[in-house]
């Protein structure tokens, strides 16, 4: 065999050797929040109607309440929105599971709101929880319990 042949097959060698590497490693699943309008944020103040846990996200389907703690109305009925949160034991872990966050209760949150218009969005970073009636003031980091803080929201 000539030097140039067994460089050849040392190398074939080397990128079957790394190319399987690459192939058995498992595969890590992802999330994309293209969907999502993150150059826009909605702080929305609702009353929260079912909480959907799930092992990768949450979602928090709720009413949205006008400042004076009634229901935004949209063709007769309550103006109706979600919200997808991190994964359920993430949440527990901050205080926020259905037993301590039951229907009935007002909070409000900012997320990202998807990019067709449709009324869902993405957790951008607050969740404040003000118990079952709007306080004077609204829900706001004031007024009500902080379960998930960020840059966003109302003070």
């Amino acid at each position: 065999m000539t030097k140039h042949t067994i460089r050849a097959c040392v190398a074939a060698g080397l990128v079957g050797i790394l190319w399987t590497g690459v192939m058995t490693r498992p595969i890590q699943a992802h999330h994309s929040f293209a969907m999502y309008d993150q150059s826009t944020t909605k702080t929305m103040t609702g009353k929260l109607v079912r909480y959907i846990p799930g092992a990768n996200h949450a979602q928090l389907i709720f009413d949205v309440l006008e400042p004076d703690g009634k229901p935004t109305m949209q063709n007769g009925k309550p103006a109706q929105w979600g919200v997808e949160t991190g994964s359920a034991a993430a949440l527990a872990r901050q205080g926020v599971a259905p037993k301590t966050f039951p229907e009935g209760t007002v909070f409000t949150v900012t997320l990202y709101p998807l990019r067709d218009g449709r009324p869902f969005g993405a957790m951008a970073g607050l969740l404040v929880a003000c118990g079952t009636t709007m306080p004077a003031g609204g829900c706001t980091k004031a007024t009500g319990k902080v379960l998930i803080s960020g840059d966003d929201g109302p003070a």
